[in-house]
């Protein structure tokens, strides 16, 4: 087993300032994830020369893989931090350091934590909720099939980690593309029967700027999503949506 292990880390102050390199080398104890290796900086937060730094700004909440909160890319691949183990990132001679760097598609705050905002603003696009008024007691809901229940409950997983965004080649400034979860989610509410209210308006938002025709299937949001959702099917089954619903609207008219 190895004494020590040697990471380097993209830093960045502020979104204004230019991103540097810090390089440490942390005690080396077996089961550790990346989580727990920034908090053994945060314990001693000077590098590899000896220097005094700062600790690590990263985002991190249950540790579990629930909150989608510790998104990164380590080792060059989106992934969550608190699931990341360090004995499977130091390669076979258990010697290669290990590269965090925060997610690349998105603002920088600082460090490794960034401004993950654009998707909260897409699923207000898409009226991802069920829209119930008022505080008082409405009853229980409507009831679903078994089967309904079996196709939403793998989308009601997703937990706002932006892996998919961050891997997909069609997300970016020139297409505005929502990206894969906000599409499933579009899904997931669109086949509640409460959420189905709004139903033809979340195929309207997904039919413009930025909607499903966007997509070019490269399917990377399949591997790098860690709940494994059904993404490229929920792509799939809401293009066909949109395209009946736009006809549906020429003739309607």
């Amino acid at each position: 087993m190895p004494s020590t292990i040697k990471v380097e880390i993209k830093r960045q102050s502020n979104p204004g300032t230019t991103p540097t390199t810090e390089k440490f080398e942390i005690p080396y104890r077996p089961g550790m994830n990346i989580t727990s290796l920034l908090g053994e900086i945060a314990l001693n937060p000077v590098d590899v020369a000896g220097k005094q730094t700062t600790p690590i700004t990263y985002d991190s909440n249950c540790l579990e893989e629930i909150c989608g909160s510790c998104a990164m890319l380590i080792n060059g691949k989106a992934r969550m931090a608190c699931s990341a183990l360090v004995d499977k990132l130091m390669g076979s001679d258990m010697a290669q350091p290990i590269t965090l760097a925060p997610l690349s598609k998105f603002p920088v705050v600082r460090d490794l934590a960034v401004d993950r905002s654009v998707l909260f603003e897409n699923l207000k696009k898409v009226k991802a909720w069920v829209p119930i008024d008022g505080t008082y007691d409405l009853g229980s809901g409507p009831k679903q099939f078994p089967q309904v229940q079996e196709q939403r409950y793998p989308l009601s997983n997703c937990i706002s980690c932006c892996c998919c965004m961050e891997v997909c080649p069609q997300f970016n400034d020139v297409t505005n593309f929502v990206g894969a979860a906000t599409i499933a989610q579009a899904k997931l509410f669109n086949m509640d029967p409460s959420g189905a209210v709004l139903k033809e308006d979340r195929l309207r938002a997904l039919s413009g700027d930025g909607g499903v025709q966007e997509c070019g299937f490269a399917q990377n949001c399949v591997a790098a999503c860690p709940k494994e959702l059904p993404l490229t099917e929920a792509i799939s089954d809401m293009g066909r949506d949109v395209f009946v619903q736009k006809v549906k609207d020429i003739f309607t008219r």
